[in-house]
């Protein structure tokens, strides 16, 4: 282990609200560390006392061997915050934006490598006024890097973008990755998380309830996949329900969706079924379990709720 960032029994309250509760976790030298959870389940504070925006009630934070607690100036230096909304001068030069950030630190990367770093090189002499909101969000990360921090914290830096801009940020993340820098990243887009995110710690309520890598959450849940299929002889319900493994059966006039833990095996009856002529299969097709899923079994919510 190679922890960059270390926490342990971190709590904050706010009143009667437990915002952190005995939180705990490292985060390695050149991961992509996710922070996931409902509205008001603590992710947004537990971040903020990391950067040393709060100070926590009880509990340590150490970031780069630095305890925050009494070195937090030494180590706003070696990191670099995005958050969700940044709001800058709208006459203001992207070009000169950049160097007034970097005056604030005593390193400062050249503005020029910055911005095409993030793919503004163009934008040099533009004012924020006339940026889109993708270039916005590509000029906020900009901001966030004119010291070459060590750790970056973003909190939902695709918000509000469309689809293509939304990739632009992803490729740019990735980017940082490959040179080393250590990410920790809240977000409310699950596809995002699953991209993006090497580890994942969810909250709910203040704590960590689990904390891994998506691939492994997903397995340790041990959760249904779904077959889909779409049928066109008028079979029931009742039909798939009397297959074995079959757990939960839905359906929407000839479309039907299967429950399962044992794929495998339902798939192979199926295809019995249509090869003995009794059941016409129009198409079908199998959803395995998703970081979303996971997260909807952990929490009893959806991820924006």
């Amino acid at each position: 282990m190679n922890a960059v960032v270390e926490v342990k029994g971190l709590t904050k309250r706010y009143g009667d609200v437990m915002a952190a509760n005995e939180v705990s976790f490292d985060i390695e030298k050149g991961e992509i560390f996710g922070l996931l959870g409902p509205n008001g389940a603590g992710k947004t504070t537990t971040v903020e006392l990391i950067e040393g925006l709060r100070k926590p009630d009880s509990g340590f934070i150490k970031v780069c061997g630095i305890d925050t607690s009494d070195g937090i100036d030494k180590v706003k230096e070696l990191i670099g915050v995005q958050l969700q909304t940044t709001t800058l001068y709208d006459k203001i030069r992207i070009g000169e934006a950049i160097d007034l950030f970097g005056g604030y630190y005593r390193k400062s990367l050249p503005t020029a490598q910055i911005l095409g770093g993030v793919s503004l090189s163009d934008k040099k002499d533009s004012f924020v006024e006339a940026l889109s909101g993708g270039q916005r969000q590509r000029l906020a990360l900009a901001l966030a890097l004119v010291n070459d921090p060590e750790i970056l914290f973003l909190d939902e830096p695709t918000t509000g973008l469309d689809p293509q801009a939304r990739r632009n940020v992803w490729d740019i993340v990735e980017r940082l990755r490959e040179r080393g820098k250590t990410i920790i990243l809240t977000t409310h887009y699950m596809e995002e998380a699953e991209r993006l995110c090497d580890r994942i710690g969810i909250m709910d309520q203040g704590k960590i309830i689990a904390l891994d890598a998506p691939r492994d959450l997903i397995a340790k849940q041990n959760l249904e996949s779904a077959i889909e299929l779409i049928t066109s002889n008028g079979v029931s319900k009742e039909f798939f329900h009397k297959l074995p493994n079959v757990s939960n059966v839905t359906q929407d006039g000839d479309r039907f969706i299967l429950h399962t833990k044992e794929t495998s095996p339902v798939l192979t009856q199926l295809t019995h079924l249509s090869e003995s002529g009794d059941l016409d299969l129009k198409s079908i097709s199998v959803r395995k379990a998703t970081l979303e899923d996971v997260f909807l079994e952990l929490t009893g919510k959806k991820l924006r709720e």
